[in-house]
């Protein structure tokens, strides 16, 4: 039975979410995977590891809240992209921010309204390196 629901609860969320998918880059261009790398690692901008763990020996105290980035091998390059940029629209009950979506968001400081946490170019470096994962 439990297989069963497993199933079912699968179909839905598919269903529900028919483009988990943004193909095109934000920027036109590929990003460069070593820039994504040093990004993701990076403790000052985007606080991947605060959350996640992954590939990264030299890094002490990694997170355990989110999948080890690893798990991106699975996705499409664009399933990827989506997560970054809006991650909610993949999972609602996210606890991910979006990181490059400015609008409906509560709770922004001032002087954060409007602005994304990361650049397009940032997030297409993101990508790139996630995308060597697999």
């Amino acid at each position: 039975m439990r297989g069963l629901a497993f199933v079912l609860l699968s179909a839905v969320a598919v269903s529900a979410f028919p483009n988990d998918d943004m193909p095109a880059s934000l920027t036109g261009a590929k990003g460069d995977p070593v820039r994504g790398r040093a990004l993701v690692a990076n403790r000052h901008v985007g606080l991947c590891l605060l959350c996640h763990s992954g590939p990264f020996p030299e890094e002490r105290f990694q997170g355990d809240l989110a999948p080890d980035l690893r798990s991106a091998a699975r996705l499409t390059e664009g399933q990827i992209r989506h997560r970054i940029v809006d991650p909610r629209k993949a999972n609602p009950d996210s606890i991910m921010p979006a990181y490059f979506r400015t609008e409906g968001l509560t709770r922004v400081a001032p002087a954060f309204r409007g602005k994304p946490v990361l650049s397009a170019e940032q997030i297409e470096d993101i990508v790139a390196w996630l995308v060597t994962l697999k």
